[in-house]
């Protein structure tokens, strides 16, 4: 601001830093065009001064303040291109005062027809431009005839320039609010479409340690205290996690879900605190972070002990201050969230390890829980099953499924290295291959056995004792045949969720490979078996 600007008006300087510090408050448009001709009525006289608002190339009065101010003023809009020095004070962006010559040589009073202006008033045109952006005009004038001092228009030029930089803040955030919403709207649908009913599976637990699990985390569900949630791979840490957000008063908002060990290193700050457009080579737009999404609900970090130890740091202040800056901004972000973290890895000897920081494991570890393997509350096997195949039916549409005794003796005789999600495999694998409703001890082949013979599924069902000199179909003609009859089932399909691979427990490149052994030949869009 020009220092005899200062000197002249002193109040400007009180004046313009509230306008600085207004363009970083959480106000509305309507209050800082409000407030912005408040601040303008201070310094510079005027009888009517209006803020028109560029929509589509028009000019749309939407505040007007001054005793000539009326509804209809307040309803006044303007064709840009009927007004050319409107035009060149946006594309110049410079303040311009104008005289009745101005106006009988020029494109005419913009107020022609609203208000009975003397002729030779004064008037004077403030463009409100910010960045790449012009927003609109602000418009001053006064009954009497004569012109606005040019340190007048000077002053008020910077005013605008003021007023349209907190204009941008305000769009910015009323933008960044709309996307949280979407994404927020997003979350909470991707958690109803997912979540099952992750309560049902702890509360029907037999198991002592599971009871006791399910008690201590109702209890910490009423409170916003970190959960650090430990166990083996597959023994349903997401799914507590869950239930801990459901049975919390952030019920009704968003459950985020972020696992640290899926998304490269190079992502995972972008991934947890958004970043900004430009950040970095691909960033064409602001994007929220996990944080942002979980605002007002949870956030679970899903296998903690992955995430790298320069970002920890980042990690550790966001939980401490509950603030954060996106990737690429100098803006802190201030998010509402309830932590809960799982892992299955040994923190303790990762800290030892220097791959995991001691005082972000006291931060996330004030109430841990440890969920056992499915080795260790084999009871819960009749329960688990029934509830994992109603969750398989609502996707699959085999409903009515059922494990007989014999099956689940067969299942209480593994020991699942793989837990739940492994016995959710199996399930699934022997519902596809069962043509009845029942699941026996043949319906299984559990890693180690070969799955026995041909199961109808309508009773329970013992293997016929082999006549002597009955051809015995070897191991690898039985594996041949289970993995050609699942690949006919995915339609030769053998990555990805509900290929061949997954239905088998099997990694895609084991599967491959045994293929390959068995003589399986995978055509495209269909398997077809080489003659062994």
């Amino acid at each position: 601001m020009p220092d005899e600007l200062m000197g002249r008006h002193p109040e400007v300087t009180q004046d313009a830093r509230e306008l600085v510090e207004l363009a970083t408050t959480e106000e509305g448009v309507g209050e800082l065009l409000r407030r912005g001709l408040d601040w303008v009525s201070r310094v510079v006289p005027f009888d009517l001064a209006t803020l028109f608002l560029l929509k589509e190339g028009r000019l749309e009065a939407v505040a007007a303040r001054g005793p000539l101010a009326n509804q209809a003023v307040r309803k006044h809009s303007l064709q840009l291109a009927d007004f050319p020095s409107l035009k060149q004070a946006l594309e110049t962006r410079r303040a311009r005062a104008f005289t009745e010559e101005d106006h009988s040589h020029g494109d005419g009073d913009p107020f022609d027809g609203v208000l009975d202006l003397p002729a030779g008033h004064a008037c004077m045109v403030v463009p409100l431009c910010a960045g790449e952006r012009c927003y609109g005009v602000l418009t001053l004038d006064r009954a009497q005839c004569e012109k606005y001092a040019q340190p007048v228009v000077d002053l008020v030029e910077v005013y605008g320039q003021m007023l349209a930089t907190a204009l941008q803040g305000a769009e910015q955030r009323a933008t960044a609010e709309r996307l949280h919403r979407q994404d927020h709207e997003h979350a909470k649908l991707l958690e109803s479409q997912l979540g099952g009913d992750s309560e049902g599976i702890l509360e029907s637990s037999l198991s002592p340690v599971m009871r006791d699990v399910s008690l201590r985390a109702r209890q910490v569900a009423e409170t916003d205290t970190p959960v650090l949630i430990t166990g083996e791979t597959g023994t349903g840490k997401e799914r507590l996690a869950r239930a801990i957000h459901r049975w919390s008063s952030r019920a009704d908002q968003p459950f985020v879900s972020l696992n640290c060990a899926a998304i490269p290193a190079g992502l995972l700050e972008s991934e947890l605190f958004g970043h900004v457009k430009g950040a970095f080579t691909g960033a064409n737009r602001d994007r929220a972070g996990r944080f942002q999404m979980a605002h007002g609900g949870t956030l679970l970090l899903d296998e903690i002990g992955e995430l790298p130890v320069e970002l920890q740091a980042k990690l550790l202040r966001a939980l401490q201050e509950k603030a954060f800056e996106p990737v690429g901004s100098d803006k802190t972000v201030r998010a509402d969230v309830r932590i809960l973290a799982a892992t299955h890895v040994d923190l303790h000897q990762a800290i030892a390890q220097k791959r995991f920081r001691e005082d972000l494991f006291y931060r996330l570890s004030v109430f841990p829980l440890r969920l056992p393997p499915l080795r260790e509350r084999r009871e819960d096997l009749p329960q688990l099953t029934v509830f994992l195949l109603e969750e398989q039916a609502k996707r699959t549409g085999r409903r009515g499924m059922r494990v007989t005794a014999s099956g689940l003796a067969r299942l209480a005789s593994y020991d699942w290295p793989g837990n739940l999600r492994e016995l959710a495999n199996a399930l699934e694998r022997a519902t596809i291959l069962t043509r009845g409703q029942e699941l026996t001890a043949q319906s299984f082949d559990l890693p180690g056995e070969p799955r026995a013979r041909e199961v109808s599924g309508s009773a329970e069902e013992t293997p016929a004792p082999l006549s002597a000199g009955a051809k015995v179909p070897t191991l690898a003609a039985v594996q041949r045949e289970h993995i050609l009859r699942v690949l006919t089932l995915t339609r030769g399909r053998v990555y990805g969720e509900g290929g061949a691979a997954a239905l088998l427990g099997l990694k895609p490149s084991t599967l491959q490979s045994r293929m390959k052994k068995l003589g399986i030949a995978r055509l495209e869009g269909f398997t077809a078996a080489e003659d062994a």
